[in-house]
């Protein structure tokens, strides 16, 4: 692999984290506070799983702050995993698994049987309530006791409705500046990763296996996702977990540790 190649993964690596910071401009900060917890949890030296991993984001990460971890990284998106298999190309760390983590059998896909810390960020969400509930049911047998789960996602707290609302209109406002100057969207970025002749086969099979994030979507939405960060905590305890709390949030997203 050339050295312009490789600096074609990097560039898109650092692509998704942009287009993904126009929608959560504090995913940095949940970042920082999800690798405190694993450090705090699961030590300096911890086998980790990444679940729906994307671009490899939350790993690049804590592999700087803990360069001896271990890292799995799942996804089912092959785009995404083609970017990530770049950016850490050499990287013995890592080791990557293309799974659906709604197939019963995704687990027998992993190379390890137990891991102190599975992490995920920005999602679960796609996922429906009772799928959900058996994911979390799943990782509850996967980590070793005293392991850490963190779901960093789209989680609200709506008692305090105007105080949400005036700081989604303070959101909006500075996404519409940001757009004027050059700032890509979800649709944007799927369109610009679908020209680059690198990624344009694993774009292709993204779109037939999981559909075409550059067109307005046409079906009604579903609605059986939960997005109370009160349900996540009740529905991990209820699943095996010994300790589930919220560590973090913001607006609109929160950051959920449960401990096995």
């Amino acid at each position: 692999m050339t050295a312009k190649h490789v600096s074609n993964w990097q560039s898109w690596q650092s692509s998704w984290d942009r287009q993904q910071e126009w929608y959560m401009p504090d995913r940095e900060e949940r970042f920082r506070v999800m690798v405190d917890t694993v450090e705090a949890l699961a030590g300096r030296t911890p086998r980790v799983l990444d679940l729906a991993c994307g671009t490899g984001s939350i790993s690049d990460r804590l592999l700087r702050r803990l360069p001896d971890a271990d890292v799995t990284c799942v996804d089912i998106d092959p785009l995404l995993l083609t970017i990530a298999r770049g950016h850490f190309a050499g990287d013995g760390r890592v080791s990557f698994v293309e799974a659906d983590l709604t197939d019963a059998a995704w687990t027998a896909r992993l190379p390890h049987t137990s891991y102190d810390a599975v992490v995920t960020a920005t999602a679960l969400h796609w996922l429906d309530t009772e799928p959900l509930d058996r994911l979390y049911a799943t990782l509850a047998g996967l980590l070793r006791e005293g392991g850490v789960f963190l779901n960093a996602d789209h989680m609200k707290d709506e008692s305090a409705p105007r105080i949400n609302a005036a700081l989604q209109a303070l959101h909006t406002d500075r996404q519409t500046h940001q757009r004027g100057q050059g700032s890509l969207d979800w649709a944007g970025w799927w369109g610009e990763a679908a020209r680059d002749p690198h990624l344009a086969e694993a774009a292709a099979e993204r779109f037939a296996l999981l559909g075409d994030p550059r067109k307005p979507r046409t079906d009604p939405p579903r609605r059986d996702r939960p997005t109370a960060t009160r349900w996540h905590i009740e529905t991990l305890l209820r699943q095996g977990f010994s300790e589930a709390r919220q560590v973090w949030c913001s607006t609109s997203d929160a950051l959920v540790a449960a401990l096995r």
